[in-house]
């Protein structure tokens, strides 16, 4: 059985057909009668629909028996691939983010199509790239025991008002936070039942920053033991009831803001499951090549279990490239029950 692609079978026909150079990376296109695969821009015939099979990368279609087409070279980095490369490790070396028009330039790239290619491969924009390495960093500073003024700078930040314009909207937490186990910072939190048992929603002042099952205050202050902890209230009883049919429902299209952060690559990741249509899921190796980093399996499966909010992201639609369903935080029976809501469209 052919590892299932990054994309249902109607749309990724749809791309070759169209010859759509945005789902290079995301599958290859099989020819079982000349036992060759190809990418979807590939400019070669097309072939007649009942003797393509598609696949998740040219392992699964050499796997399958096929061989590269010479043509396209399915099996190669393409240019957009070196230019990501490149752009990374510029990124990555860089004391000052470059602008946009001199990382297009070094690689070759007008502007606006660098950004489209960067962004469809990485997840991000290269700015957004940028800024969240930088918080990595600064949290990763504060971790080791830094100031916030320290980490501010041995990340990179120029000035203080620079970090704090780039952590608004992103983390509800102050930067202090991250060392200090969410020291000044107000949680609100609740059990309450759901069909899948007793279910904890945690929320800041700018999101759910935990949604679990089969955990309560005490798991809750493990992970924020300086946080000031309160039950319930008004404002957040809405909140909760939004989440709760979230639950119930998952996959409803609902706008619950999220208290979450993480490194580029685990926003990259969690980025790319809420892609996921309901209904659908995708292996570990299809989440590390959408986001441009097909050899980083393991780190993907690794993001995922990193999620702090579940369903809300939804790491449940993640399987083994086996077809089985794989494991789950909370347990495979909630990931099955939840993939069967979304397939079914019903609780």
């Amino acid at each position: 059985m052919c590892a299932q692609p990054a994309v249902d079978d109607d749309r990724a026909w749809q791309a070759v057909m169209s010859r759509d150079k945005a789902f290079d990376g995301r599958f290859v296109t099989g020819v079982l009668t000349t036992g060759i695969y190809c990418r979807p821009s590939c400019s070669a015939r097309h072939p007649r629909r009942e003797n393509v099979r598609f696949f998740a990368g040219p392992e699964a279609a050499e796997a399958a028996g096929l061989r590269p087409c010479l043509r396209c070279r399915p099996n190669e980095a393409s240019r957009d691939e070196e230019a990501i490369s490149r752009a990374l490790q510029l990124l990555g070396a860089a004391e000052q983010p470059p602008a946009l028009a001199e990382l297009a330039e070094v690689v070759g790239y007008s502007p606006a199509h660098f950004q489209r290619v960067f962004k469809r491969a990485v997840g991000l924009s290269p700015a957004q790239y940028m800024r969240a390495r930088r918080m990595a960093l600064a949290g990763e500073a504060l971790s080791a025991g830094a100031s916030v003024t320290e980490a501010i700078y041995e990340a990179g930040f120029g000035a203080s008002s620079r970090f704090y314009e780039a952590s608004e909207g992103r983390m509800g937490m102050a930067p202090s936070a991250w060392r200090d186990g969410g020291l000044g910072v107000t949680i609100r939190w609740t059990v309450v039942p759901s069909t899948l048992g007793p279910m904890l929603v945690a929320a800041t002042d700018k999101g759910v920053c935990r949604l679990s099952f089969a955990e309560g205050r005490e798991e809750l202050a493990e992970r924020f033991p300086n946080a000031e902890l309160v039950e319930g209230g008004e404002d957040f009883a809405k909140l909760v009831e939004q989440v709760v049919s979230a639950v119930e429902q998952p996959g409803r299209s609902r706008a619950i803001p999220l208290d979450v952060r993480g490194t580029a690559f685990q926003e990259a990741v969690w980025q790319e499951l809420q892609r996921i249509p309901a209904g659908e899921t995708r292996t570990y190796a299809q989440i590390a090549a959408a986001i441009g980093k097909p050899g980083a399996v393991r780190a993907a499966g690794t993001a995922n279990g990193a999620n702090n909010v579940a369903v809300l992201i939804p790491c449940h639609r993640v399987i083994r490239t086996d077809g089985s369903v794989g494991g789950y935080a909370y347990g495979e029976e909630i990931k099955r029950e939840l993939l069967r809501r979304e397939r079914e469209g019903s609780v």
